[in-house]
């Protein structure tokens, strides 16, 4: 029978799903319930009460803070590169067809590979909304969440798990290989997307005259990506482990656009929105962290496989931590699962809820499977592409 913080949880969950209006109050609510459950019977890893809290929360805060400095400072960034006025250019360079989408979907997964996935998925609905009269489709928003997720799924420096494994001691190259599967689900996903899209508001065919390029913008646009990027780069190479007691990578975007503001005003007012619902992917994420999840079954690729589907339920960051303990993966299965395997659903990922914050008709569990039955098809053609050329090969650390 299923711990009893299991249920509370897939209660949670489930009412996500149907409570798509209240999904904020829906998660601190499961929060909640978990919380008290583990401090009035079961403990906190072996410790009772609130001692046990508060040292599950040392624990945690790291990773939380970090999440909550990249989503809320990429929401900045969205506004910034939205401003420089490239979206309202693209119309120029991209084909005036379904293929203007596909090509779009190309772009976040490019940008994704050296870029976090946040700011890729962000940056890909702020060319979307540009290029499609901001009628996007729910099936083309769930593409540019899987496009972020595969992009990022084989560079350590492209996705949170990946950054994990790497401080771990997993070289860049036990998990480069991951973009075999990400390119075969990439090649799945990407056209039935794009026609979604196309048939639901056509890409803009004409660029409007006199528009001009926001040049300060844009720099401020690469400075704090630069920074992001430096960070992510600085935490394996200098800090190690000491990387994990401090949330380097937000603090590093915030320092950026702090440092930016008086040469071009960030749009504060956008703030409180994605401060909502940032904190319903931190209740979530915090939730599956007191999960009694001590081990995981032994490492196989119908292991890694499942966490891929357990990952857009369950956060991948504490199984990629489990996966990690336990040992005995292929780095590559085992990132491209994570990774893209959260873009099933729109809380699965921290991309898709950063984009979901500022398209709320992605906010249906419904709408979303319907509309992506394309990226868990790509998902699954993915993996078994990459198993078909490389096999199952587990590194020994």
């Amino acid at each position: 029978m299923p711990a009893p913080e299991f249920l509370l949880f897939g209660l949670t969950l489930l009412g996500v799903a149907l409570f798509q209006r209240h999904t904020l109050a829906v998660a601190l609510a499961g929060l909640a319930s978990i919380t008290l459950f583990k401090l009035q019977v079961t403990g906190f890893h072996g410790i009772a009460g609130l001692a046990g809290l508060r040292q599950h929360l040392s624990r945690e805060w790291v990773t939380l803070a970090n999440l909550l400095g990249l989503l809320l400072g990429f929401a900045v960034l969205a506004r910034h590169f939205e401003d420089t006025r490239i979206p309202q250019l693209l119309p120029k360079v991209l084909p005036d067809d379904w293929r203007g989408g596909a090509v779009l979907l190309l772009l976040v997964f490019v940008l994704s590979s050296f870029l976090d996935n946040i700011a890729a998925a962000m940056i890909g609905g702020t060319m979307a909304a540009g290029v499609f009269r901001n009628r996007v489709h729910v099936g083309y928003l769930a593409a540019i969440v899987a496009a972020s997720n595969a992009g990022g799924a084989g560079s350590v420096i492209g996705d949170t798990t990946t950054t994990m494994m790497w401080i771990e001691g997993v070289p860049a190259s036990q998990v480069l290989h991951a973009y075999i599967a990400s390119v075969a689900a990439l090649l799945v996903f990407v056209v039935p997307a794009a026609m979604q899209q196309q048939r639901y508001s056509p890409i803009i065919a004409d660029t409007p005259g006199g528009v001009t390029i926001d040049r300060s913008r844009l720099v401020i646009v690469a400075l704090i990506l630069g920074a992001a990027i430096a960070a992510n780069l600085c935490l394996n190479l200098w800090f190690g482990a000491a990387g994990e007691r401090f949330p380097w990578i937000g603090a590093a975007v915030w320092s950026a656009i702090f440092a930016t503001m008086r040469w071009r005003r960030p749009q504060w007012s956008l703030l409180p929105n994605a401060a909502l619902g940032s904190a319903f992917l931190l209740s979530l994420v915090l939730c599956a962290s007191m999960m009694p999840v001590e081990k995981l079954p032994a490492a196989s690729w119908p292991t890694s496989l499942a966490l891929g589907f357990l990952s857009s339920v369950f956060d991948n960051i504490p199984l990629t931590k489990l996966a990690l303990d336990a040992g005995g993966y292929d780095w590559g299965f085992l990132a491209y699962a994570v990774g893209f395997g959260g873009s099933m659903l729109w809380f699965g990922s921290s991309a898709g809820v950063a984009l979901a914050n500022r398209f709320d008709e992605a906010k249906s569990v419904g709408n979303w499977l319907r509309a992506s039955w394309h990226v868990v098809l790509a998902y699954v053609m993915g993996f078994f592409a990459l198993l078909a050329t490389l096999g199952w090969n587990p590194h020994v650390q």
